[in-house]
């Protein structure tokens, strides 16, 4: 069944089908919930499985200003709250791991899922902030020399030549949200996830590194973390025989009893 609700003024739309325990299926950025298809049938005959578009992707709304990782964690817990889902088992891939984390580490849940999950920084080497500063000062003082119009152009070709493709492909709300998100360390909410939780990852992995992975098992009290060897960051989908094998045996005990 495909719907739509409207949780704290912002239009969601979603997926559910299956019966019994619940599944929660978080997309990664710039994916929808289509992206989860060959998991949900795998699901579908032991649990209830929703997929949801988050705010700003697919069939969801917009935000009306940009949000941070903590305004889709709030509102996503608003989503579950109205619509009764309680104890749910998360999965998680990309962005869609931020959520997770972050709604784990402060609410029940019964186990969690991390597929190529976001949610570590990255160490930056000097030259990174030099550019960042130096792309800073440039927007400001490039008005007074070119004038707001000639600055503008300049200041938005040096963006898209050094932005990446997710941030070149977005434009007004989103892509501040995006820089907001991006940049947000949720490394110290790791301890506070007391759900069993699985690590599945690729381990050619360049926008998520394995050593992302191996960091958060490290700081998850409960955490197992499994690697397919030759998958990037769509290791779910590249290897989706093999997840599905593990996801069947992570969630064996969530089955309902015959």
């Amino acid at each position: 069944m495909r719907a739509d609700i409207t949780v704290q003024g912002i239009r969601y739309h979603y997926e559910v089908t299956g019966d019994g325990a619940d599944v929660v299926l978080l997309h990664g950025w710039g994916c929808t919930l289509e992206i989860w298809q060959s998991l949900r049938s795998v699901l579908e005959p032991d649990f209830r499985v929703w997929a949801i578009d988050f705010p700003g992707f697919g069939g969801s709304a917009t935000p009306s200003e940009p949000w941070s990782v903590y305004d889709y964690a709030e509102s996503f817990a608003a989503f579950l709250q109205q619509l009764g889902i309680t104890d749910p088992v998360l999965v998680g891939h990309s962005f869609g791991g931020r959520i997770a984390i972050l709604h784990a580490s402060s609410h029940p849940v019964s186990k969690v899922v991390l597929v190529d999950a976001a949610g570590i920084r990255p160490r930056r080497s000097v030259n990174y902030y030099v550019k960042v500063y130096g792309f800073k000062l440039m927007k400001r003082l490039l008005p007074f020399v070119l004038g707001k119009e000639r600055a503008a152009a300049v200041v938005e070709r040096r963006r898209r030549s050094a932005g990446s493709d997710d941030y070149n492909a977005l434009s007004g709300v989103m892509r501040d949200t995006f820089v907001r998100v991006v940049n947000e360390d949720l490394r110290r909410y790791l301890p506070a996830i007391e759900a069993p939780t699985l690590l599945v990852w690729g381990d050619r992995d360049t926008a998520t590194p394995l050593a992302d992975a191996k960091l958060m098992e490290r700081r998850i009290a409960d955490a197992g973390l499994v690697v397919f060897p030759g998958a990037g960051h769509y290791s779910f989908l590249e290897r989706s025989g093999q997840f599905a094998a593990v996801m069947r045996s992570f969630l064996s005990d969530n089955k309902p009893q015959q």
